[in-house]
């Protein structure tokens, strides 16, 4: 099935247990393949990364001094994520296979955290709620990034 966003999740979920998936295959940005590394480097995973650009101009302003070998090299989660005190951390904001979306009951929210550790591959989920009356939270939708906006009474 094609995915649009949520690549991430998408790709860590073969090496959770019960997922009911296999394999994944996509292409995504650097960020999200650093973050997929790190969280299979904690689930004893592996991901095989190679660099992509969408026409030439992108590969010539993005590859500068950077060798052919370089970037024909298929790189793998340990070269990525090099040793083995990394941590991944996401919650969920909406519903997904991996977590459960942000839930709104009053003027609480309920969050849900996966935490995962590579050196003992320890995978720890964490439930949090959260009184919105006593903290400010800052909403692009709300007039931009950096303008704080009150979520709730107040």
């Amino acid at each position: 099935r094609t995915i649009g966003d949520g690549d991430i999740t998408a790709a860590v979920a073969p090496s959770l247990p019960d997922s009911g998936i296999d394999l994944y295959v996509g292409i995504g940005g650097s960020p999200e393949g650093v973050l997929t590394a790190t969280a299979l480097r904690a689930l004893g995973g592996e991901i095989q990364l190679r660099m992509w650009f969408p026409n030439p101009e992108a590969k010539a302003r993005e590859v500068k001094g950077v060798p052919e070998s370089e970037i024909q090299r298929i790189y793998r989660s340990k070269d990525i994520v090099t040793g083995e005190s990394a941590i991944f951390s996401a919650t969920g904001i909406i519903e997904s296979p991996l977590l459960p979306g942000v839930k709104l009951i009053g003027h609480k929210a309920i969050t849900h955290t996966i935490l995962m550790r590579a050196k003992s591959q320890t995978v720890r989920y964490i439930r949090a709620v959260h009184d919105l009356e006593k903290k400010t939270i800052h909403l692009r939708s709300r007039g931009g990034v950096g303008k704080e906006s009150k979520i709730g009474k107040g």
